[in-house]
């Protein structure tokens, strides 16, 4: 769980084939279904998608080249199979407030719910949840977000940068 939304942590494999077989135009596409609740992909589930006129995949590392064969051998990426990208960006210290609010939040909301992962959290006094909150951020997602996500903010088609209040403050396109 300390290495959760690093790249390792996806089953690069099955996205790209997954993306193979929609950009083929193969008819009810099947995908396995992600629980927030639970905090992983829940076995035995599964979505279809049936030939969408568009798709969006939505993930921090989608933007992140894979590791090069040594040989040369071609490979693809992730991205490859994107026709436009979005980057949203924002300060470190914005995402770190809105990650420690967003946390205190769920605490009375999906916290709560038996099955959740983060059901252990949902009864913490209010300072103890800030200092587990803030944890959690510096070890594992400021890392993250530092040595996979940010790389990869100029391969993106567009970047859209966010300020304290969410608002969009900048926005950049690059000339493809």
């Amino acid at each position: 769980m300390e290495r959760k939304g690093f790249p390792e942590s996806y089953d690069t494999g099955k996205l790209l084939h997954f993306l193979a077989d929609i950009k083929a135009g193969k008819r009810n596409v099947k995908a396995p279904l992600y629980s927030h609740l639970v905090y992983d992909v829940v076995p035995g589930e599964q979505t279809t998608v049936d030939r969408p006129d568009i798709l969006i995949v939505e993930g921090l590392n989608v933007l992140q080249p894979a590791r090069m064969p040594k040989d040369g051998t071609a490979i693809p990426f992730v991205s490859d199979f994107f026709d436009f990208s979005v980057y949203i960006d924002a300060d470190e210290e914005d995402l770190h407030r809105w990650y420690v609010s967003r946390f205190l939040r769920l605490r009375h909301t999906a916290f709560r719910d038996p099955l959740s992962y983060f059901r252990r959290y949902a009864e913490l006094a209010e300072a103890e949840a800030i200092a587990i909150a803030d944890g959690l951020w510096n070890r594992i997602n400021l890392v993250n977000l530092r040595e996979n996500i940010v790389p990869t903010r100029q391969r993106a088609s567009l970047i859209l940068k966010k300020g304290p209040s969410h608002r969009i403050e900048t926005v950049a396109l690059r000339r493809l």
